[in-house]
């Protein structure tokens, strides 16, 4: 079985070369808008899931396609990629002190159809950060690609995480544990 992981973020890109188990990578360009309806973990699932359809056409029989999503979860809400670097800072601020959530969902998929998927939730808190310290970060780390506009691997993840319950690697936007267990599930 071939693994694609269809993905274009560089951090996913680096946990699957972790394992050691040769895949190639796909850049895969699928609607990411979900309904209203859908709340916490459902939403970054539906988002994977429909990643893989996009794709799904041009999968060979031998071929396993791994796709994911992931969101910032505060309160209710959620926290995507910043628009630009005043939104960016604006999603900090409101991190800032709080325990958020980031869920992960992972979509396997082959010709046959969806074969896997999961959601993977890890909850995190950030110590109170001061203006100056948003600001440095925004501007030297340029966190625009990244749900809730942070990096937990950068140096916010250093000076700003206090208490994580669950995977780092979530955090990082793909729980690569749970991505390798599943693929021993599927017959890797």
């Amino acid at each position: 079985m071939r693994i694609i992981l269809g993905s274009q973020s560089p951090r996913r890109r680096e946990l699957m070369a972790g394992l050691d188990i040769p895949f190639k990578a796909i850049t895969i360009d699928a609607d990411e808008h979900y309904p209203s309806s859908l709340q916490g973990g459902d939403i970054p699932i539906y988002i994977a899931c429909n990643k893989a359809r996009a794709y799904s056409e041009q999968l060979a029989f031998d071929e396993v396609l791994i796709t994911a999503d992931t969101i910032v979860w505060l309160n209710g809400q959620v926290l995507g990629k910043p628009k630009d670097e005043a939104d960016a800072c604006r999603m900090l601020h409101m991190l800032s002190g709080q325990t958020h959530q980031v869920y992960t969902g992972v979509c396997f998929m082959t010709q046959q159809g969806i074969v896997a998927k999961f959601v993977d939730k890890t909850d995190v808190t950030f110590k109170p950060l001061t203006d100056d310290e948003i600001a440095n970060y925004v501007a030297t780390y340029h966190p625009l690609d990244k749900a809730g506009a942070y990096g937990v691997q950068e140096w916010i993840g250093y000076v700003a995480v206090t208490r994580l319950n669950g995977s780092y690697f979530n955090v990082m936007g793909l729980p690569i544990d749970r991505v390798y267990a599943t693929l021993k599930e599927i017959g890797y």
